[in-house]
């Protein structure tokens, strides 16, 4: 009896370990598995996500994002296999990542509090670990393959508490912070303005005020994007990307709209520096992209980790753009 007894019991086992297998197998082949860096061969023409953060506080909301949940955002793509590039490399097509790793830039719009916060600790300013600036570069310091590259596309004469991250005596600490630490400081503005309602003047006065003010702060910096206030273009494109209002003048050499899905890389035909798509960071946008490219790694821009070379897909030579000034070559 004790003998099959035993034997009933190993049956029973043995159908529990076939049953979870099965189910193992099922949940694999349902969802998406993250590709780790390194196992996808390259594809330099593929797309790169440019992603669009607001405010990094509490509650998680429509243009918010918490701490933790930004925390996982970055944990999510560190795991994907992505790295961070700065916003003006891309444009000038300077990716150096490690072979086998993809792209991605983030950019933080409207200057609020929770995206660079200073406090004092033993009589000396120090940055917020729970700011957006603070996160970036904590994480850093666990993954520094991961870099902390990101844009802030600022309003220097917003309301509070807009305004230059609302610590009107730390402004002039807080930009040069930026500016020395190797983040990118982005045109948004004077103050949020629809460029689409305004003539000529008020866009330029718009773009070189905002251009003036911020440069108050950081004279030598030079500003090289702009950002539309609600992706909203003015009647002739031409006056947002060059011009002079009074003894200040402007030249952009990328324009960021606020939607559109993931950008073309820069050595793609199609991109256009001038209207660039970035994806809102939401749960439901960031988290319907990241799958995206794991459902279809042929899509996303993967490194071949050799900045001064274009590789491409078989077959994909007539999608270069023209005069790259780099070496491209297709890979079998």
């Amino acid at each position: 009896m004790l003998l099959i007894g035993k034997l009933k019991a190993h049956r029973a086992w043995h159908g529990l370990v076939l049953s979870l297998r099965a189910c193992l197998l099922a949940c694999a082949l349902a969802w998406p598995v993250a590709v780790a860096a390194g196992e996808l061969p390259p594809n330099e023409l593929g797309r790169v996500m440019i992603l669009e953060y607001h405010k990094i506080d509490q509650p998680e909301e429509r243009w918010t994002r918490t701490p933790a949940n930004f925390r996982r955002d970055l944990e999510r793509l560190w795991e994907g296999g992505y790295r961070l590039v700065a916003l003006n490399d891309f444009v000038d097509g300077k990716i150096a990542i490690p072979r086998g790793t993809t792209p991605v830039i983030l950019t933080f719009d409207d200057s609020s509090p929770g995206q660079f916060k200073l406090i004092e600790k033993n009589g000396e300013w120090v940055v917020d670990p729970d700011c957006a600036v603070g996160i970036l570069e904590a994480f850093e310091r666990r993954h520094p393959e991961f870099g902390h590259a990101a844009t802030f596309f600022v309003l220097p004469g917003a309301d509070p508490p807009n305004r230059l991250f609302n610590q009107k005596e730390l402004a002039t600490r807080k930009l040069q912070y930026l500016a020395s630490r190797g983040y990118e400081i982005g045109n948004h503005t004077l103050w949020h303005a629809n460029l689409a309602k305004y003539p000529e003047r008020v866009v330029r006065q718009q773009i070189a005020t905002a251009q003036e003010w911020i440069q108050r702060h950081v004279p030598t910096y030079r500003i090289r994007t702009l950002a539309l206030p609600m992706g909203a273009y003015p009647s002739n494109i031409r006056w947002t990307i060059e011009g002079a209002e009074g003894q200040i003048s402007y030249r952009h050499d990328a324009i960021l709209m606020v939607a559109g899905g993931a950008a073309p890389s820069p050595f793609a035909r199609a991109f256009d520096p001038y209207h660039l798509p970035r994806i809102q960071a939401l749960e439901s946008e960031l988290g319907r992209w990241l799958s995206y490219f794991e459902k279809n790694p042929q899509e996303r821009y993967v490194s071949d980790g050799d900045p001064g070379v274009i590789t491409v897909p078989a077959g994909s030579m007539d999608k270069v753009k023209r005069s790259i000034g780099m070496k491209v070559v297709e890979r079998p």
